[in-house]
């Protein structure tokens, strides 16, 4: 049964601290890496114009938790048609910005229990400051994403203590490895390599 589950990887850390980032270089560095955001899966699922699609966009625009239901529905459809396009090769799923809270990780540990081995967290720790000031760059850039702004960050760095709460939760585990994430990005991706090559080994 276990060489059926499909392999994952939480990239957890507040906004701005590099997950996407650190996730793009990952899936260059290893033809084995799958990245999948949370968000991003959600935003697209918004664009469908249906009742989902309307309680999504509600969500993400008041700095909410869309229900996990939905979310790991998403995610999981995702990687089941990645991994079926790739038979020969068993896949490490990087995903960035779930769960987020206990409601997720209860949901997800009920969900996909069977379904998925979960290898590790990836935590990039950054501070409230660095955070605000690298997401309103990037909305000042012309991210496109509408919870880039100033009213939606500080909800979404205040919901961020529940995400805390699950990192916590993991670390128990010992499954949490922290990195800082106010190093260079070629810092930061220099450990991060490493913890992903050796994941890989291990994936079945």
């Amino acid at each position: 049964m276990s060489d059926r589950l499909l392999n994952v990887v939480f990239v957890l850390g507040k906004p701005g601290s590099g997950k996407g980032t650190q996730c793009e270089k990952l899936m260059n560095e290893f033809s084995r890496c799958r990245h999948l955001s949370a968000g991003d899966l959600l935003r697209e699922k918004r664009k469908e114009n249906d009742e989902t699609s309307e309680l999504i966009e509600t969500c993400i625009r008041e700095g909410k938790i869309v229900p996990v239901q939905i979310t790991i529905s998403l995610l999981q459809k995702a990687m089941e048609k990645q991994q079926s396009l790739n038979s020969e090769d068993r896949l490490l799923f990087l995903i960035d910005g779930f769960p987020r809270n206990q409601d997720n990780f209860d949901g997800w540990n009920k969900q996909m229990d069977k379904v998925a081995k979960v290898h590790g967290v990836l935590f990039f720790n950054i501070s409230d400051e660095v955070a605000i000031e690298r997401c309103m760059k990037r909305g000042a850039g012309g991210s496109g994403r509408s919870d880039d702004n100033m009213e939606s960050l500080k909800k979404r760095l205040n919901t961020y203590s529940d995400t805390a709460a699950v990192i916590d939760s993991y670390r128990s585990e010992n499954l949490v490895t922290e990195f800082q994430g106010d190093q260079t990005v070629d810092e930061v991706f220099a450990n991060v390599k490493a913890f992903v090559g050796n994941t890989l080994n291990k994936c079945s």
